[in-house]
Order: C-alpha cells, then structure tokens, then sequence
C-alpha cells in the first residue's frame, strides 16, 4: 500500500481533497489520511464541509486556529512535522494556495518525502497576494505538479520547474461540483428565501483589499442596494466581511436593505445549489470563478488579475479591477437584458481529474518499486 498524507486548511481545499480522497480509497492501492490543520475553525466554515462530502474525520486536527499569515505557517510546521515523524507517508499531497498548501510542503520536502501539489502552476501575477507567495514557494520545491489548465503549463515552463511529472489533469474542484450537483438540487435553501431559480443575484465577498476597509466596504453597500433594485440579493457573509461591517458601523445599515438577503456561511451543498440557480454571481472569490464556468452562470469578480485566466477566456467571468460601483451595475444591465458572456467548458473538467491523478501516482510508485 502506498501511504498517502493530503493536507486541508481552508474550505475550498476540502472540495478538491474530496474526489481525490476516493479515487485513492477506490483504487485499493493507496492507504489515503487526511490531515486537517484547523485553519477554519468554525463549524460552518469546516465541519459541514466534511460531513457533506463525504470525508471522513480527519486521522490529524492540528488545530491551529485563526491568525496571522506568520503564525498559521510556522504552527502548521511545528505540528504537522510531529505527524510526518508519526506516519513516515510515501507522498505529501497538497491543494489549492492557502498557507497550509506552502508550510506543509516545507516541513514535507526538508524530511526528504516527496510532495505532490494539485493545482500547480496558477499565477495571477499580483505577489502582493498571499496566495501568490504560497504558489510561487510550493511549485518552486515540490515534485509532482498536476495542472488544471494550459495558462499552468505556460507558467511552470516560464520558471523552468524541476519535477519529476507536470501533468494537465483537469480541475478536482469540478470534480466534485460534477459529483454533487444533482444532490444539491434537494436543499431547500431557495424555498426558505422566497426566491425563484434565475430571479436573484448571488454575492460573496472576503478579500482584504475590498473589505478591509471603509472605502470599499461602501462601494460594496452601493454595489448591493444598486442591485437590490433590479433583483433580490443573496449575501452569505464571510465573518470577516461582517466584523469589518460592524467595525465600521455599517453592518446595520446593510441589513435593512430591501430585497437583500444576509445568510450565514452555507454548507457546500447549499452554496452549489445558490450557484447553480442564481442569474448572475459578483464576488472575489477564486474558486466561484471556476465552478461559475462549468455551470455557465454569469460572473463579475472583483479582482485586479485572476490566476485561473481560463475562466475569462473561456468561461464565463469578466474580471471588474476595482470597486466601481458605476461599471457594475453598467455589466449587471447588460447580463439582466440577456447580453451576457457566453462561456463554454474547459478541456479536461469533466470530473475525473482525481482519477487521472491516481492513476499517475499509482504508475509513478509503480514504476520505483
């Protein structure tokens, strides 16, 4: 059995460790644990998720908490090397750019145990982000490299990437969209707002560049009483976005917009089922902007550049470079008339990208033994 350690933090990593989680189950070949460093603590944030897709209670909690960038990394260090010294696993599988994805790979790499990084090779080329910094540090020394889009490819090549495999494979976060869907169909989310598929415009916002401060927190209250006019909003607030609101003293004024709809966190499920049934979505997330793609659903993301390019080449986001309240509801006019972007769906997301991984690492160990 090849023993396999996948590392998740955030919440969008669980969505991409589920598929894979499976196919090594599945395979019989691979004896899979999961380490989970805590880095979303809150039930809403993190234990849903692992009770909706399916994963079992992780063999590792960390339990690190929130904090500083600094203070995350260096505690998933210190604790996640006592669980390699533990299990002595044949590969490190990390996901997605959340600090968790660089500090494990750090601690993996300096005891000699190979790493494999699952969406390798996306660059937005801001490295004021720190998801950059977490990217650019993780491809730069890990070995195995699998890539959910060509823009990868031309990134890894650029920085001449030592690897022993980079590997086009599709998106594991399309994965379980495509696993999940019909079941998201059962949640009764749009029944207890009130709201009719396609009749209502879904928003998220968390980023600290547009929250984090007053500016553009009321060009966001703009941006959602503009909208309110045209269509019901639905607004699951990160907690961040919601303390700075508050912070600012501007949360109860948001709530008493007419036509708005604030919800706590949602569950994967639920959140698929606002996706898939929204008109449109504005947001900054980086995921939204990709599983907006595979649904065809309008999206207008609040980014100056976006490490998944394909979603804008292909798919179906335009990307807006700042909080212009004028400019959104310009694009939201023209989406609401029926003169959206038309997208289509990206080669390989097709939901198998988990099982074209493990047959790569089964091939792979194979091959060494």
């Amino acid at each position: 059995m090849i023993k396999i350690i996948s590392v998740v933090g955030a919440r969008p990593n669980f969505m991409k460790v589920a598929p894979l989680h499976r196919a090594f189950v599945a395979s019989g070949k691979i004896d899979s644990r999961i380490v989970h460093t805590g880095q979303h603590y809150d039930a809403r944030m993190s234990d849903i998720f692992f009770n909706q897709l399916g994963l079992p209670e992780p063999h590792h909690y960390l339990g690190i908490g929130g904090g500083s960038h600094t203070y995350q990394k260096a505690n998933v260090m210190l604790r996640f090397e006592a669980v390699l010294e533990e299990e002595k696993p044949d590969l490190v599988l990390v996901v997605g750019d959340v600090n968790a994805t660089s500090a494990a790979t750090l601690v993996a790499t300096k005891m000699g145990i190979p790493v494999a990084h699952v969406e390798a090779g996306l660059r937005s080329g801001d490295r004021k982000m720190p998801e950059e910094i977490n990217r650019v540090v993780t491809d730069s020394i890990c070995q195995y490299h699998f890539v959910t889009e060509h823009s990868g490819l031309v990134n890894l090549a650029r920085e001449n990437t030592l690897s022993k495999g980079i590997h086009l494979v599709g998106n594991v976060m399309i994965d379980s969209l495509i696993h999940f869907r019909h079941q998201a169909t059962e949640e009764s989310v749009l029944t207890e707002l009130s709201l009719i598929a396609k009749t209502y415009i879904l928003m998220t916002m968390h980023r600290p560049q547009n929250v984090d401060n007053e500016a553009g927190l009321l060009s966001i209250m703009d941006i959602i009483r503009r909208s309110c006019a045209h269509l019901p909003v639905v607004f699951p607030m990160h907690p961040r976005t919601k303390n700075n609101l508050k912070k600012f003293g501007l949360y109860d004024e948001l709530e008493s917009t007419e036509n708005l709809h604030i919800l706590e966190p949602q569950g994967y499920l639920q959140f698929l089922h606002l996706m898939d049934n929204a008109r449109l979505i504005i947001t900054d997330s980086g995921g939204i902007q990709e599983e907006t793609t595979y649904l065809q659903v309008p999206c207008l993301t609040f980014r100056s550049s976006t490490e998944r390019p394909i979603t804008v080449e292909l798919g179906t986001n335009i990307l807006m470079q700042n909080l212009d309240p004028d400019r959104v509801m310009a694009e939201v006019g023209m989406i609401l008339e029926g003169f959206e972007k038309k997208g289509t769906i990206p080669p390989l997301w097709d939901g198998k990208a988990a099982e074209r991984i493990t047959k790569i690492l089964l091939e792979r160990f194979h091959a060494k033994s």
